[in-house]
């Protein structure tokens, strides 16, 4: 029941405050190597470089001295250049990036972009939030767990960090004590923070890692220890709810307002939780935060990432979507072996509102799954008129009395209070309302947060009302309600024109005096039994806010040839554990659970699916892991159609259209076949170095700048990267991209097969290839362009395996005359 709005989502928002003179935050990055890419030459310190794909070992003495090195070179580059007092540095970066962030005034940041050895100087940005059946939706307990050795075993000492807003610990999806005990994770060296309130430490076997990062936003002045808490502890909700949906215990009770709407479930409810806390609930975060955070969770020897923060509009000082010190932290961090699942944005429906653009990230797409929320109305004139609510039904077979708040106003002088909203239960009449509907008008307010169906709820509830009903008079185009769980009987009527046959039949059962006053209430209703879920054959559906494609490479909106998302998971209306302390969505303060919406809850569905491929091929790099789950994804609906999107029609309203790569990537998760997809596209640093150089436009120098390596050799064009999905955003005349193929699998023979829209030509060669076990093999794509049609053609590249593998990947591209 609560509008859908871009505040619910976890975005990083480039927005620097420009004061003259007065101190900000900025991130430094100077030159030498990280830890992870030093290949040695400073004396007296050895390399502590590493292999693509291979985790850093942060315990050898090299690694710890070289660590030290850095820090000191940074603090004298400080002191040499600012006199002791008028700075404050706030970390140093050495294991992902080499660099800092430094609180200084824009003077000073100045001075330092002259200094030798520095390399780039940016203000920092601030981010902001990104905003359970899903399991059994997607096949886990009988497809994909029992290979892994059932629910109890599912994701078993795989470690899953979450840069998020902390973690409520006492909540029973964290829980330790209903599950054979945890042993300890050799490879994690986390440490678990202690509670400044409580004395306890934040961990239990399940948690095995909680810090908390605010030094960019205690420079700011913008963090309160009253309400962000400088702890790990979860001052907002959204932390708690991403790690239950990726990690959280199996068969926990969903239980709100008494009722129990099923059993929740991680993706892998057997893999640790770390937490890194960098989002607090009021201001959001600072990339100073979050990559410090990054880069201790690296250096603490996570195997996943879920991440819901990303750039949301052009930095001043980077034009490349790619480069910047939050994407060439990620890099660094997928070369440490770290598989990354980032939240695509929710900027959706529009094109272009991506906010993860990178390709060693895998950006994900929200899908709607099977289940949804309705009710009804019963009026005294027999119209039955449909809305949404969580609720139990009024008594069967009786009806009640309705009473509009405008009615039952206790004197003329609350209507300062907007009295309509049923915010307030002290500004009517219990005389009137008790025993009876009451009825209320959904406002603007409800759209800004300043109301909730929550509160509707309670005052409903304070005045003994049997029920309550929030009609929506009018509505902004495209608004999107989500149902809301509530303890009375009570329903949201969506329809404008719904709502308006309701206030016809209320007024013209009610009559009144020459002043307006009621002399008698003689309509009548009963509300609906909403608690149940009706379940949809047409799911999945890309939902109306997710971000949608094409790709860009640079703050121009030029695009890229890199098709993203690459996946679809469930992100909307999803049930998982939520904070008592949480704020982030005023229907659920002081609740257990939440049912919320946003790619913030798709991206942990990933993560978690990951971890149990991580748990059956524990060699698996980053990349192959993100293959696997795209190249088996589906792209029809549980009724065998095509992927539907919703979309807003031309009246703004919203529709369903048949949706494209740009709407869902690869298509939607298929954990099952993700676990045996037969063949892989593996890319390394190497390959993500060589893209980077390969596209055009690019400095070299701010290749150099962020990932340490010259641009000693490029793949031709962009879209040779070797990813499970092709796309070529500016196709003249004729073009051949190449892919390799790595068999995981038994031998086996794959006929290859293309299908492209009618105004660009596809040919693949070879037309069939046999692999053995561990082998590899490259084929070939052509793509003509035949007609200019203005706009993306898009098609598909099938691998069927003679042992019933079959493996797809998209095809993007747009043609021009020569």
């Amino acid at each position: 029941m609560k509008v859908m709005e871009l505040r619910c989502a976890v975005l990083v928002v480039l927005l620097g405050l420009v004061v003259t003179g007065k101190a900000e935050i900025y991130i430094v990055t100077v030159e030498g190597e990280p830890i992870i890419s030093y290949k040695g030459g400073e004396n007296g310190f050895e390399a502590t470089a590493v292999e693509s794909d291979e985790k850093l070992d942060t315990t050898s003495e090299l690694v710890t001295s070289y660590a030290s090195h850095l820090e000191k070179k940074h603090d004298m580059l400080l002191g040499m250049l600012f006199e002791r007092g008028s700075y404050k540095k706030l970390y140093s970066y050495k294991h992902l990036i080499n660099g800092f962030s430094v609180h200084l005034s824009p003077e000073q940041a100045e001075t330092l972009r002259r200094a030798p050895g520095v390399k780039s100087v940016e203000r920092d940005w601030k981010v902001r939030r990104l905003t359970t059946h899903t399991p059994q939706f997607l096949g886990l307990p009988t497809g994909v767990w029992p290979t892994g050795g059932g629910f109890d075993r599912a994701g078993e000492d795989i470690v899953i960090g979450f840069v998020d807003s902390g973690i409520y610990p006492l909540h029973p999806s964290f829980a330790a004590y209903h599950t054979d005990p945890y042993g300890p994770v050799p490879k994690y060296r986390g440490k678990c923070e202690i509670d400044p309130d409580t004395k306890r430490d934040f961990c239990n076997g399940k948690i095995i890692g909680a810090q908390h990062f605010a030094e960019a936003a205690k420079a700011a002045g913008a963090f309160n220890p009253a309400i962000d808490f400088a702890s790990p502890m979860d001052g907002d909700g959204h932390g708690s709810h991403t790690a239950a949906i990726a990690a959280g215990n199996n068969g926990i009770p969903v239980r709100v307002h008494g009722h129990e709407f099923g059993k929740a479930s991680g993706m892998a409810p057997r893999a640790r939780i770390a937490v890194y806390k960098a989002l607090y609930r009021l201001f959001g975060g600072f990339v100073a935060d979050v990559v410090a955070a990054i880069d201790q969770a690296v250096h603490d020897g996570v195997d996943i990432l879920s991440l819901s923060v990303g750039p949301n509009s052009p930095q001043a000082t980077t034009k490349t979507t790619f480069l910047n010190p939050f994407d060439a932290t990620l890099l660094a961090a997928v070369k440490a072996g770290v598989f990354v699942a980032q939240a695509a944005g929710n900027g959706g429906p529009f094109p272009k509102t991506l906010v993860s653009y990178s390709p060693w990230i895998a950006s994900v797409a929200a899908a709607i799954d099977d289940r949804r929320y309705k009710n009804h109305l019963n009026l005294g004139n027999g119209k039955i008129l449909a809305g949404m609510g969580l609720s139990p039904s009024t008594h069967p077979n009786q009806t009640y009395t309705m009473v509009a708040a405008n009615d039952v106003l206790l004197d003329s002088s609350v209507m300062k209070y907007s009295p309509s909203d049923c915010q307030r239960p002290e500004v009517l009449n219990k005389n009137l309302v008790e025993g009876n509907i009451l009825l209320c008008g959904y406002s603007f307010n409800f759209v800004v947060g300043t109301a909730s169906i929550k509160k509707v709820s309670e005052t409903a509830k304070a005045l003994r009302a049997v029920g309550f009903v929030l009609a929506v008079e009018n509505v902004s185009p495209g608004t999107k309600f989500d149902p809301v769980p509530v303890g009375i009987p009570g329903i949201l009527i969506t329809d404008v024109s719904k709502s308006m046959d309701l206030i016809d039949y209320y007024n013209v059962s009610t009559p009144r005096d020459w002043t307006g006053r009621v002399k008698s209430f003689k309509a009548i209703g009963s509300i609906g039994d909403g608690l149940m879920p009706i379940l949809h054959k047409s799911a999945p559906q890309v939902a109306l806010f997710s971000a949608r494609g094409p790709n860009i490479k640079d703050y121009s909106f030029q695009d890229a040839d890199l098709l993203k998302p690459d996946i679809l998971a469930p992100g909307s209306l999803i049930w998982a554990a939520w904070s008592p302390n949480g704020t982030d969505e005023p229907n659920y303060v002081g609740e257990g659970f939440a049912m919320i919406s946003g790619t913030s809850m798709a991206a942990p569905h990933i993560a978690g699916i990951a971890a149990l491929l991580k748990q059956k091929h524990p060699h698996w790099s980053p990349a192959a892991i993100k293959s696997a789950l795209m190249t088996t994804s589906t792209k029809l609906d549980r009724a065998g159609r095509p992927l539907q999107a919703q979309q807003y029609s031309e009246t703004e309203a919203m529709k369903l259209v048949t949706a494209t790569p740009f709407d869902y990537g690869s298509g939607h998760v298929n954990p099952r076949a993700a676990l045996d997809p037969g063949l892989i596209f593996h890319a390394g640093y190497e390959d993500y170095l060589g893209f980077l150089c390969s596209t055009p436009g690019i400095d070299i120098h701010e290749i150099k700048n962020y990932t340490n390596s010259p641009c000693n050799h490029t793949m031709g064009h962009p879209s040779n990267l070797n990813t499970p999905s092709i796309t070529i955003s500016h196709l003249v005349g004729t073009q051949t991209v190449t892919r390799t193929v790595t068999n995981v699998a038994e031998e086996e023979t794959y006929v290859i097969t293309a299908r492209m829209h009618p105004s660009i030509a596809i040919e693949t060669n070879p037309s069939a290839m046999t692999l053995k076990p561990g082998a590899s093999r490259k084929f070939s794509v052509t793509l003509t362009a035949r007609s200019v049609t203005g706009t993306y053609s898009f098609g598909e590249i099938t691998m069927k395996g003679s042992r019933g593998h079959k493996v797809s990947i998209p095809v993007v591209a747009m043609g021009y005359w020569r």
